[in-house]
């Protein structure tokens, strides 16, 4: 009975790891870390891009600001748990059953209908 209980708690803290997102615009260097695929210079470069230029607005932009991170490795990232953008925020709000706080300078829900948004779709 015990064992199961143990594999019951594994498993739920396994589900609970795949729904957490790290949010690129607000995490701090600890958090971007723990995002698999993002060491300490990656996220040192990260950071300094994002202070230096402001948020990142989407998954593109954060591969053409950050030098070393193409289309392929912000897809493998987001896979991980990285959030980029306004649809990151979202993802983190759904994750979590709580709204999403807007940030100073973006769209609301009203304004949002009026900006067109980019999908990129990638073949593997």
């Amino acid at each position: 009975m015990f064992k199961k209980f143990l594999v019951l708690a594994a498993l739920l803290a396994s589900f609970g790891h795949a729904f957490a997102s790290v949010d690129v615009n607000t995490a701090n260097e600890d958090a971007l870390r723990g995002v698999k695929g993002i060491g300490p210079a990656r996220a040192r470069a990260i950071l300094d891009e994002r202070t230096a230029h402001g948020p990142f607005k989407d998954a593109a932009d954060l591969g053409k600001r950050v030098k070393g991170m193409g289309g392929h490795t912000v897809e493998r990232l987001q896979s991980e748990g990285l959030a980029v953008g306004p649809a990151g925020a979202q993802a983190t709000a759904s994750a979590s059953g709580k709204p999403a706080p807007a940030a100073a300078g973006t769209a609301t829900a009203a304004n949002a209908k009026k900006d067109s948004t980019t999908t990129v779709a990638v073949k593997k």
